[in-house]
């Protein structure tokens, strides 16, 4: 006795499930557009760093555009103020604790930047900083064109404490010193006389292209599972 053909499949969408997978759907996939869109401005900004890069250092410009300078050698000519030098704390380098040592250079044109001098290592305790003088007279010192972080996180209400600070950000050293700085850092990437010790590896700023990937086939993946689990449940067999 041959057993009984299966009965035929039809199409009967329902109406609330049928609004409710368009709606995950569309949600889903805005996702994961967006997830897309966040990763190409992160593959722009690492291709602007490859071509800064391979570009000679010239002298800082007078400018209001530092985006289209982010990671640019530039040469700084100036003065250090030692007397407004700040460490940054809980920097780490090859796995030692230390500091990023910041000073002002004022430029010769009598604008003033920060800039990383570079990182030096904690001593053996806390409560005194190891001594990292800036050059005196005037320095003509190479680095690259940075942009403070404009979001942190900070666990503490006192987060300045003597030249001891937690962050680096322009605005507020400027509001806590009365130095009106530019909005930019320079990255000094080569020492300017042959005493200086600090250490000047910076690494290459992870945009996180590779995490906005990975975030946008995960949306993407949910809106075509709720759209499979829809199309399943609703061809429905004859009884």
């Amino acid at each position: 006795m041959e057993g009984a053909a299966p009965s035929p499949r039809r199409f009967r969408p329902a109406f609330l499930p049928t609004a409710a997978t368009l709606v995950f759907v569309a949600l889903f996939t805005a996702a994961g557009v967006w997830q897309h869109a966040r990763m190409e401005q992160k593959l722009a900004l690492r291709a602007q760093l490859d071509a800064a890069a391979r570009n000679a250092p010239v002298p800082l410009p007078a400018t209001r555009d530092w985006e289209a300078w982010r990671f640019r050698p530039v040469i700084a000519r100036g003065t250090f103020d030692a007397a407004h030098q700040i460490y940054i704390d809980n920097r780490v380098r090859a796995g030692r604790v230390g500091y990023d040592v910041v000073a002002p250079l004022t430029l010769d044109d009598g604008r003033k930047v920060l800039v990383d001098r570079g990182f030096i290592a904690a001593g053996a305790t806390r409560s005194q900083l190891p001594a990292a003088p800036p050059p005196g007279g005037e320095v003509a010192l190479v680095g690259r064109v940075s942009e403070p972080a404009k979001a942190y996180l900070e666990l503490a209400s006192d987060t300045v404490q003597g030249p001891l600070w937690q962050n680096l950000d322009a605005g507020r050293y400027a509001r806590v010193t009365g130095i009106d700085v530019l909005p930019i850092v320079v990255e000094q990437t080569a020492p300017v006389d042959a005493a200086d010790a600090l250490e000047r590896d910076w690494p290459a700023p992870d945009f996180g292209a590779e995490r906005h990937l990975v975030y946008m086939v995960q949306w993407f993946a949910f809106a075509a599972l709720a759209a499979g689990l829809w199309a399943y449940f609703t061809w429905r067999r004859e009884p």
